[in-house]
């Protein structure tokens, strides 16, 4: 059974729980905040200020002049399709203008780097242990910083979008595989308490493959000292607070150029190209 059925078998409720709170956070992302910009700049003459009110659905005759490209000979647009087109022809160009990250590193601190669709495997192998670190970059960005809106402000301040997916890290020896789910945590660390940013949600240890049989314990039961241990292993492993900060900006990388991906795709489809 792959790595990604045993995450969602064993976390599915907690990821539903997870991407609702994301949902409700991501309400003021960059995204949604210049589609909403952009539909305020349209010209109103476009949909006929003269009194009649075009509707999504009416349909345009071709234009040798078409915006989207298709040079008007082949297609019949409707009108949400054109306005489709040209936010995505302005999306995709600032989209690409902000990305920090061109192309994806093949290796990270020794993992070497495995994409799959927005599945992301990073494998370190040694003589007597492999250690595995596989996570999926689908819902888990958000921002920094909540926004803090201003009315009178004429640009929102946006946080920077981060991707900080929830990660397993299975150490592998032989048929015997030692399995951490790991997650980033959020906030500031109360006095006393370590400076982490990530923790061990789950562990478990097993022979062959993983199947739902398999016995599993919670991060937040284990005794205190177990799991300062645990955290030290995976240290030493090279899952370190520094390495997770590296894998968050992998993710955030990968994410950015998928989205990309996806866009330039729902144009190609909605153009007819």
């Amino acid at each position: 059974m792959s790595n990604l059925t045993k995450s969602v078998l064993r976390f599915g409720s907690s990821l539903i729980a997870a991407n609702s709170s994301n949902a409700l956070k991501n309400v003021f992302g960059k995204r949604d905040f210049t589609r909403t910009l952009w539909h305020m700049c349209k010209n109103p003459e476009a949909s006929g200020s003269s009194g009649a009110t075009g509707t999504v659905l009416s349909v345009h005759k071709p234009s040798l002049s078409c915006s989207c490209g298709c040079g008007g000979a082949k297609h019949m647009h409707t009108k949400g399709e054109r306005e489709l087109v040209e936010f995505l022809t302005e999306e995709i160009l600032a989209e690409r203008k902000s990305q920090k990250v061109k192309t994806i590193p093949t290796t990270l601190d020794g993992f070497t780097v495995k994409l799959d669709g927005a599945d992301v495997e990073l494998t370190k192998k040694s003589d007597n242990e492999s250690i595995v670190i596989n996570f999926n970059v689908n819902h888990t960005v958000d921002t920094e910083d909540e926004p803090e809106l201003d009315p009178n402000a004429e640009k929102a301040e946006i946080g920077e979008m981060r991707s900080k997916p929830r990660f397993e890290v299975d150490i592998v020896k032989g048929s015997t595989t030692l399995s951490f789910t790991c997650s980033f945590l959020e906030g500031t660390p109360q006095e006393g308490e370590y400076n982490d940013i990530f923790g061990i949600d789950e562990m478990c240890i097993y022979q062959g493959e993983w199947n739902d049989k398999v016995y599993a314990v919670a991060g937040d039961v284990l005794d205190g000292y177990l799991y300062d241990l645990l955290m030290n292993l995976l240290e030493e492993k090279g899952v370190s607070n520094e390495f997770v900060e590296k894998l968050s900006d992998l993710a955030t990388a990968f994410e950015h150029t998928s989205y990309i991906s996806l866009l330039e795709s729902l144009s190609k489809f909605t153009s007819g190209k």
